[in-house]
């Protein structure tokens, strides 16, 4: 589709692009080891088709279901070019409903939830790469995450469950820190983790505000929402 909210999604499609080729550079990294991952939460389905129709590969969503949704709203063609991150805090209790849509998994942060989500992508026929969320602020601040301490235990538990592959850290950098230093953080636990698990690669990290630091810091993954997509509408 081609209107006006399409043309405004391209122009900050590429802004946003030239800023992580611009953070690349000045890490030197290529550009292709950064993966955009647009977050779509409380947008509608018009938007993920625009945005389809605009080469976007990966996005993301938090609610499940306002993600389940819209993503059954969408035509078969655009949700197959569709790669949907889960990157919200998850209950247990819908687990196996996530693993039934989402492509990734972002948010796993306690043991509880990897038999669900396990079970959901095995019904699917399928093993469903997940990351483990990190809380680098240890204080409670309601985004979610294990502590650092608990996080061996976790990845031990995620990596030998049947139907999941760990592939890698998620975290938020805490509020009112420096996310460069948090981000550090987050790849330090990232080494340590690969001791034990060679194949979880993948660091998820920086948004909107602070992505030119995640990159600096090694984040394969960035989760961008309001730079593209604008202001977030009331939830529905």
């Amino acid at each position: 589709m081609t209107d006006a909210r399409t043309t405004q999604l391209a122009d900050r499609l590429t802004a946003v692009h030239q800023r992580i080729a611009a953070a690349c550079a000045a890490a030197h990294r290529p550009v292709d080891d950064v993966r955009l991952v647009v977050i779509t939460k409380y947008f509608p389905a018009t938007d993920l088709h625009r945005l389809a129709d605009l080469g976007v590969i990966d996005i993301g969503e938090s609610r499940d279901q306002e993600a389940a949704a819209k993503l059954a709203e969408l035509p078969a063609s655009v949700r197959e070019r569709l790669r949907v991150h889960f990157i919200g805090q998850i209950q247990s209790n819908k687990a196996r409903h996530i693993a039934a849509y989402a492509d990734r998994v972002q948010s796993v942060d306690r043991a509880k939830v990897l038999a669900p989500l396990a079970r959901g992508a095995l019904e699917r026929g399928r093993v469903l790469p997940i990351f483990l969320q990190v809380d680098l602020a240890g204080d409670d601040q309601g985004r979610g995450g294990v502590l650092p301490a608990k996080l061996p235990a976790l990845a031990e538990a995620a990596a030998t469950t049947e139907g999941l592959e760990l592939v890698g850290l998620m975290a938020v950098a805490p509020l009112h820190a420096d996310p460069a230093a948090a981000f550090e953080r987050l790849a330090s636990l990232s080494q340590q983790l690969r001791a034990d698990h060679p194949g979880a690669t993948l660091i998820s990290a920086g948004m909107s505000g602070d992505l030119e630091q995640a990159v600096a810091a090694g984040a394969t993954h960035l989760r961008v929402g309001s730079a593209i997509l604008g202001d977030r509408p009331a939830p529905r």
